[in-house]
């Protein structure tokens, strides 16, 4: 047997709880009328934002995410959609990362991020259930809490705890993502669920101001088990305000030497007719990684690119 092929074989338990995780997650919603989606996967351009690479694709680009289109299904009076795709990005290769990855996204119209942690509690555990974890889950030989509500800790906070610089010192000093990286994501989340919430809005391109607080975006990220699983917002319906935004991300790419795209013309159009909603984009794969206690993505795919 090639030693590709012994690879393949030896992730078989790996891919049947994968498989297994994939119905629950469409069960899950399937029980709670959201209707499953299906959009394109090249497009002529993505959301712009600034650290982000789409992979051109004959003169268009592979999707980083559905999102752009899933807006416009919610703009034309879909009140509750989920998609399970491929994405791709670029530069992205790592423990964690791969080029081509699967993503799940779901919207509800009528909720903001608050009640979107709630959604997202009840889906993972739902799944846990589905797959005979009856209370807590062990990843990588600790043992992460499931009991609701998981922890709510925004990001302010965090700064407060776990590093040397404000949040507001780390943007003023360009050091936030190497803080985030280095001084706060490695310590939480690895004994149970945490909620980071309100991000700068300078870090929430597609989220709404929090009105209480105009220096925060309605923005959430999930760590689990150590990994950032789970990424949402209270979606901007401000066409005009989220245009602005834009021209903001590709400006910072062109500053940095990357490469821009064409402005979503047709999602900014169809934006004032968005109601309130909430959207989410989770990682199948790294979610997989934790219910087959797996610490590389390699081991929960069945081809990375290093095997084609």
């Amino acid at each position: 047997m090639m030693e590709s092929d012994w690879r393949l074989a030896s992730k078989r338990n790996a891919l049947q709880t994968r498989a297994a995780m994939i119905r629950a997650i469409r069960s899950f919603f399937a029980d709670r009328d959201y209707i499953e989606v299906e959009t394109p996967t090249r497009i002529p351009g993505p959301a712009p934002e600034a650290h982000i690479d789409a992979i051109p694709s004959d003169g268009w680009y592979l999707h980083t995410s559905p999102e752009l289109c899933m807006k416009r299904l919610l703009a034309a009076g879909y009140p509750r959609i989920f998609q399970i795709t491929k994405c791709f990005r670029g530069a992205e290769r790592g423990s964690h990362h791969i080029p081509e990855f699967t993503l799940l996204e779901w919207y509800e119209s009528g909720i903001d991020y608050m009640r979107m942690m709630e959604v997202c509690e009840e889906l993972i555990l739902s799944v846990a259930r589905d797959l005979g974890h009856e209370e807590d889950i062990t990843y990588r030989g600790r043992r992460i809490a499931m009991d609701r509500p998981w922890e709510r800790l925004p990001v302010r906070e965090a700064f407060k705890r776990y590093s040397p610089l404000s949040m507001e010192e780390a943007l003023e000093r360009d050091r936030f993502d190497e803080i985030m990286i280095g001084e706060i994501e490695p310590r939480i989340g690895a004994e149970g669920p945490v909620f980071l919430y309100d991000y700068p809005v300078a870090l929430g391109a597609l989220a709404r101001v929090k009105q209480t607080d105009p220096r925060v975006a309605e923005r959430f990220e999930l760590y689990m088990g150590g990994l950032e699983l789970a990424n949402a917002f209270s979606e901007l319906t401000d066409a005009v305000e989220q245009r602005v935004r834009f021209e903001e991300e590709l400006k910072s790419r062109r500053a940095s030497g990357r490469a821009t795209y064409p402005m979503p013309e047709r999602f900014l159009a169809t934006l004032p007719a968005m109601p309130e909603s909430s959207g989410i984009a989770l990682g199948v794969d790294r979610l997989a990684m934790i219910f087959t206690d797996r610490a590389s993505i390699d081991d929960v795919v069945t081809f990375t690119p290093e095997d084609l």
